[in-house]
């Protein structure tokens, strides 16, 4: 097993020994808070823990020695607004007040929208929130987003100009929301400082998930901490069957 510790420095990725571009301790979980969700991939039963917008497009590769989910560009998905193309979502719980982090590995080529997405308060596939991380911001990248019933719309009242996914680099994102002030933070790599800020409250529990607009990569060691989770099945998209006997 990875030891997992909130007292490693992000320098070393939660003990995968991949070395990440920050060095900054990274913040405590809020108090009352509890470890909900945690998955490192390493079980080939994972995959029924999510639902696909095409199953066909995603796999459990194996990385440096290490298992993780990985998606390989669009399929045959095709949403009813303009959105996200590429979406894996933890299909079985619902999150109201959340900290999330994750690794990310973005295996697309460089240019302006080279991106992977976080997200959250999803309850329909055409109402949800995304953070979309890119190489460089516009109108319709690197920002927090809200698809509802119409194409996405950027919300995030603070942004930077963009982000270096680099040649084969791991990063390590946290995404903080909290319902009742709409307020939602994300970070990459830099625990410290939050690399977008938005406010909106136009939707509450929702499911949470990972993907791309349209691009490929990998992601892995998921954990999700809260107050409290809501079991409830989405189905949404569609089931990617674990292979016999897991």
């Amino acid at each position: 097993m990875r030891a997992l510790s909130l007292a490693l420095t992000l320098a070393v990725a939660w003990g995968s020994g991949r070395e990440t571009s920050a060095d900054a301790a990274e913040p405590d979980i809020p108090a009352g808070y509890r470890l909900l969700y945690s998955q490192d991939f390493e079980k080939e039963a994972a995959v029924a823990d999510f639902e696909f917008t095409d199953p066909a497009k995603w796999r459990l590769a194996e990385k440096n020695g290490s298992h993780v989910l990985e998606f390989v560009g669009t399929g045959k998905y095709k949403p009813k607004v303009r959105s996200p193309n590429i979406i894996a979502l933890l299909s079985d719980q619902v999150f109201g007040d959340f900290v999330l982090e994750a690794e990310l590995l973005q295996t697309g080529r460089e240019y302006g929208h080279r991106d992977m997405c976080l997200f959250f308060g999803f309850t329909d596939p055409s109402k949800f929130y995304y953070g979309h991380i890119a190489s460089k911001a516009d109108d319709h990248a690197h920002n927090i987003f809200i698809v509802n019933d119409a194409p996405r719309t950027k919300i995030a009242t603070k942004t930077t100009e963009g982000i270096k996914w680099g040649d084969d680099q791991w990063h390590k994102v946290r995404l903080v929301r909290k319902i009742a002030d709409g307020t939602v933070e994300v970070f990459f790599d830099d625990m410290t400082q939050p690399l977008m800020v938005a406010e909106d409250r136009t939707f509450g529990l929702g499911y949470i998930g990972f993907g791309s607009f349209d691009d490929a990569g990998m992601i892995d060691n998921i954990r999700i901490w809260g107050p409290e989770v809501s079991t409830k099945q989405s189905g949404f998209f569609e089931k990617k069957e674990p292979p016999a006997g897991e």
